[in-house]
Order: structure tokens, then sequence, then C-alpha cells
């Protein structure tokens, strides 16, 4: 019978949730709504038990929460977190660090104890990732540049969550925190994300190019959703966020030719046990308990509202961004979620916080969730109020600072060969690290499995130390092309330096010699390092560091014997990463309208863009009109200026009038997507 109530409860969930969608489409309200008013009818809080086992319908949710931040892995791909690296870490820092301090000093006023204060800070510090990916979906958002900074963020975040649970788990058993157990999180989370990329960079867009030869869509989701969901399960067993290892693969498949195809195919899936997910919420709400601490609910909910909309803004402000974007981002943060709710656990987990703080979080989530789509939609109209409102010259002074950041990126230096060609080889030295952390992780885990398995080696190597001293060597033997080839790069780079640092015009003797230094130094250093990191490495395999160099002389001897297949080894493994992170995948090209056959079909209109139209602050480029109606803007008329035939940077802003070309059926399609309301 147990099939029939699994059956039974996702008839229920799925029927009530089609319902409240459809209202919620009906009134154009946020389909997240839907779902979670859905949640609220069938959970355990009303009179008619409608749902018979939540434990599994949980777990359907959770499936939903890997799905979509797999979706997001694959919209936002590596490549786009180097893009908007700095804006995004200025502004998670700065909110995460206010936002604990403001949740903190509130959770005193209240009178609540100290250890319930500090998780209740933590709970306000993380924005809900899969409610800002539905949101921007619904709103059709996702590919927007703010969306970038938000995903960035989001990114960033969920990586200082990870690190932020260890440290509450041991601030609430000891009541204190070290350096050491901050700095052994950091490593452990380190390797994690290595093991992931490298690999998944070197094997992940060539089984993709395989399986794509069967021409199969089958083939092709059953082997993207294998990968999710196995990354995921890894993840959970090293203790980290299911959602974090959906996400990493996510962005490596991202790298792959086969992406749009994927997305294709994996969106119907997402998008039904993400519809499970919010249901889930909703079935969290205990109407009781939002009577008894309406106040706390109240206040939290409107912290976490302009605090995040003011510190995020603020920081992706200080990053360089302009205001309408930092607005937007600061405006797209504003709520708590999954995060939130993982950290009130923890607290009753470990007995150290009240019962009120979980309920108090699913609260202020579906507050702040419900209000996220409106706050998104109403940016250009509060940046449009805010340009119309605060004095000129300090609008003035805030698009003189943006452009001031922007021009750090444009130094002169960066034209020179040199400097190009140091940063090139210093990508692959990043590169070559990655892969030796890679292996050394591997090695450190074969090192520690049960011994129970090494009875079926042979005797001489059945001994613990025997066998991780052969662990080691076969590490340091695999490595060692990378050694080499990482040494080589260090040279190259000394030698580059002492060109750019030493101009001529000292001498010819004199500048070799400083060059010579220069280089040498350079050299110096970079072994020191390598050694220092190789034996830090070593330690995770190795219980004596004395037995590491009785061993190195037979790695020395092993890679002198197998040095070439070692090198062409390294050199492929180096040239499908390099190949995978930048070659562009083929993007899926829209198919774009045509303009006018003959010149005496076409005609021209104007119109003037109005306060309210979602075109307001984007840039031609991003304004679909030639692909979706086959018209173009010819000439844009502003403050009594004309701009004939402006170029795709240019933006929209509201009271321009445009002008268009197009036929007599195109026009009617320009003018409504032109003036169409945010």
């Amino acid at each position: 019978m147990h099939e029939l109530d699994l059956l039974h409860d996702l008839a229920v969930v799925m029927l009530v949730a089609g319902v409240t969608t459809i209202l919620c489409h009906r009134f154009k309200q946020p389909v997240a709504l839907g779902y979670i008013l859905a949640g609220l009818i069938i959970g355990p809080n009303t009179p008619v038990e409608m749902v018979k086992n939540e434990d599994t319908i949980n777990t359907l949710g959770e499936m939903g929460v890997v799905l979509l931040m797999f979706s997001l892995g694959m919209e936002f791909s590596l490549r786009k977190l180097t893009r908007v690296g700095m804006s995004a870490l200025v502004a998670a820092l700065m909110e995460i660090i206010l936002m604990m301090w403001l949740g903190y000093e509130v959770g005193r006023t209240f009178g609540w104890n100290i250890m319930d204060s500090v998780f209740l800070g933590a709970m306000l510090s993380i924005s809900s990732t899969t409610i800002i990916v539905k949101a921007l979906s619904e709103l059709g958002k996702t590919r927007e540049s703010f969306a970038e900074i938000i995903f960035g963020i989001l990114v960033i975040e969920d990586i200082l969550a990870i690190i932020m649970l260890a440290l509450l788990s041991g601030f609430a058993l000891n009541g204190t925190l070290s350096a050491m157990q901050v700095g052994g999180e950091v490593v452990k989370l380190s390797v994690f994300f290595t093991m992931v990329l490298v690999l998944g960079f070197i094997a992940v867009p060539r089984l993709f190019n395989y399986v794509a030869k069967f021409q199969s869509d089958e083939m092709l989701l059953i082997t993207a959703l294998g990968l999710c969901f196995g990354i995921a399960l890894v993840a959970s067993m090293l203790h980290y966020s299911v959602a974090l290892g959906a996400f990493l693969i996510g962005a490596v498949i991202a790298e792959s030719r086969q992406i749009h195809k994927i997305e294709e195919l994996t969106a119907p899936v997402r998008d039904m046990f993400s519809a499970i997910f919010f249901v889930t919420i909703g079935m969290l709400i205990d109407p009781s308990m939002l009577v008894q601490y309406a106040w706390p609910i109240l206040v939290l909910s409107l912290l976490v509202i302009f605090g995040k909309v003011i510190t995020c803004s603020f920081g992706v402000f200080v990053g360089g961004k302009n205001l309408h974007t930092s607005l937007c981002v600061g405006m797209g943060l504003a709520q708590i979620g999954e995060f939130s709710f993982i950290i009130a656990q923890l607290g009753l987990t470990l007995k150290v916080t009240s019962g009120f703080l979980y309920p108090i979080a699913v609260a202020v989530s579906v507050i702040t969730t419900l209000v996220t789509p409106y706050l998104i939609r109403s940016t250009d109209g509060v940046v449009g109020y805010m340009e119309r409102s605060l004095p000129r010259p300090l609008m003035q002074g805030l698009a003189v600072y943006t452009a001031w950041i922007g021009s750090f990126g444009k130094s002169k230096s960066m034209g020179n060969p040199l400097v190009l060609l140091v940063r090139h080889l210093s990508w692959r030295l990043l590169i070559n690290l990655l892969m030796t952390v890679g292996i050394f992780a591997v090695g450190a885990w074969v090192a520690d499995l049960d011994d129970s398995w090494i009875v079926y080696l042979p005797p001489p190597i059945r001994y613990p130390q025997v066998h991780d001293s052969l662990v080691w060597v076969v590490v340091m033997v695999s490595t060692s092309g990378i050694y080499l080839a990482s040494f080589r790069h260090v040279k190259s780079i000394g030698m580059l330096l002492g060109q750019i640092c030493v101009p001529p015009g000292l001498g010819q003797q004199q500048d070799s010699a400083v060059r010579a230094v220069i280089s040498q130094v350079f050299v110096l250093v970079s072994l020191m390092i390598m050694t220092f990191l190789t034996i830090l490495m070593s330690t995770s395999i190795l219980d004596s560091i004395q037995s590491m160099w009785l061993l190195l002389l037979i790695v020395i001897i092993a890679s002198t014997l197998f040095r070439s297949i070692l090198l062409r080894m390294y050199s492929r493994a180096e040239g499908a990463i390099h190949e995978t992170l930048m070659e562009l995948p083929k993007l899926k090209q829209p198919e774009i309208k045509p303009m006018p056959e003959i010149l005496h079909d076409a005609e021209l209109q104007t119109i003037e863009i109005p306060a309210g139209s979602a075109m307001i602050q984007r840039s031609l480029r991003e304004i679909p009109l030639r692909v979706q109606t086959g018209a173009s803007i010819v000439a844009i008329e502003r403050h009594g200026q004309r701009l004939i035939n402006p170029g795709p940077e240019e933006i929209l802003h509201a009271g321009d009038r445009v002008l268009l070309l197009g036929n007599a059926e195109q026009l009617p399609g320009a003018r409504d997507l032109l003036l169409a309301q945010a």
C-alpha cells in the first residue's frame, strides 16, 4: 500500500498546486505564491488530513532543490563568475557581515539569549538561491546583466554558508572558534571544489561529445541527470550541501557544446520537482505561530527586505556597477530561504537554540518570497524616481565613481604582450595546481579507505605503512609531469618579469644582471612554495615526513623511466582543461525575422518610451526588437538632441522618442514590446 500512498500524496500535491497556480496566473501573481498556498492548504496544520506521508513529499522537494541548483549552474558558467567576481565578492561579504550583526542586535533587543541571536544573524545573512532563480525565471530575467551578478553573489553566499554551518557547530559545542577549525574547513572545501572542477573539465565535455553521436535526447537527458544526482550524492557524503554539488556539476556542463539541448531537456523535470519544493515550504507554515510571534516576524521581514536591499546595492555599487544594476541586485536578493531553514534546524539538533526560531525563519522566508517579484518589477520605477529626486551633482558624482572603478580593469599594461604572456602562463600554473591537488586528494581518499580490503593485496603490501607509502609513490609519479611543466612555466615567468620590471636604460650589463636577479629570486621563491605545498599535501597520505625522503629516490627513478609517458598524459589533461575553459559553447542562434524586402514596403513610426516600460535602462543589444519583430530603431531623440543610427550599447531612458523602421506587420509588435510595462 506504500505505492498507493505515494501516488495519493503526489496526486494531491500536483492537483492542488495546479489549481492555486492557475488562480495566481489569472490574477497576475507570482507562481511561487500558488505553490506556497497549496502547501498551506494540504499541510499538517489544516483540519483535514490530505497528505499521508510528509517525509516522502519532503524528499521529492529536496530533489527540486537539486534540479534548481543544477539549472542555475548550467545558466551561470564559471566564465561568467570571473566577469562579475569583484562586485559579487564585495556585495556578498558586506551583506553577510552586516546582516549577521543586525540580526544579532535585533535578537538581543527582543531579549533572546546569545546563542539564539547568533543563529538568527546567520539565518538572515543568506539569501535563497532557489527562490531567486524561480522568481527571475518567471519574470524572464535570468539572462540580464544584473542577474549574472546575483548568481555570482549566491554562489559566494552558498560557499560561505557551508563554512558558516561548520563554524556554528563548533561555536555551539565549544562556545569559541579557532583559526585551525576555520582553516580546516576552507581547505576541505577547496579540495572538493578542485576535485569536481578538474575531473569535470577533463571528462564531462568529452563524455557529452560521445553521447551526442548517438543523436538520442533520452541518452543525453539521463546522462546529465545521472551526473547531477551523482555529484550531489558525493557532496552529501562529504557533509556538504547537495545543492552545492548540483551547482558545481551544472557549471561544468555549461562549458560543453550540448548545453542548450541539455537545458531544454531538463527544464520540464526541474519545473515539476521545484513545484513540490515550494509546496513543502507552504506545508511548514503554522498559523498559530504566525499569530504568537507576529511582531518579531514583521520586524525581521522588514529587516531582511530593507537590510539586504541597502547592503547588497551598496556592495555592488562599491564594486563598480551603476545605480540601476546595483538596485536590481539588491532588490533581487531581499529574502531568505533553504539555508536559513538548515541553520535553524542545526540549532535545534544541537539543542542550543529555542524552538521558536524555526517557524519564525519559515514565516519570514514566505513573506520575503512573496515580496521578491514585486521588488524586482519595481526597480525601474525606483531608479527613475531617484534620478528625478536626487540632486544632479550627486548623480554625476555617482556616475564618475562608477567610471573610475571600471577604469582599473583597463590599464595600459594590459596591452603589453609580455604582461599578457605572464597572465597566460599564470593560468597554466593555476591549472597545474588544481590537477595536483586533485590527484593528492584521490590518493588521500585511497589511503583512508577501510583496511579490510587490504587483505586482497599481495602479502608485502598488506601492511598499512607499506600501502600508504605505495599510494604516495604512485601519486608523486603521477604528478611528476605536472611538476616538470610547472617548473618550466616558473622559469619562463621569471624571465618575463625581469624584462617587464627592468626596461632598457641602465646599460646592457646592468640590465642583464638585475633581470637575472629578479628571475632567479622568483624561481627560488616559487620552488620553496611548491616544496611546502607538496609536503603539506603529503601529510594527508603519509604518517611520517621522514619516510617521504626515503621514498623520493624511488619517485625520481620511476619518473625518469616513464618521463615521456607522464609528460604526454599531462599534456592531454592540461589541453583538455584549457580547451574546455577557452572554447565557448556553440550558441543557439535565434531566428531573426527579416527586414522589409523592398524599401518602399518600409514605414517609419515614432513612439515615446513611457516611465514604466520594461525596456528602460536596457541597451539596444539587450532588447530583442529585431529578433521578435523584425523592426529596428534607427534614431533616438533625447532632450532635444537626435542620435542617428544608435549603436547596440545605447541605453533607453524614460521619455526617449525612438524612430522605428519596419513594415505594417512588424511595427505593431515593436510598439507593444517597447511600451510593455515592467
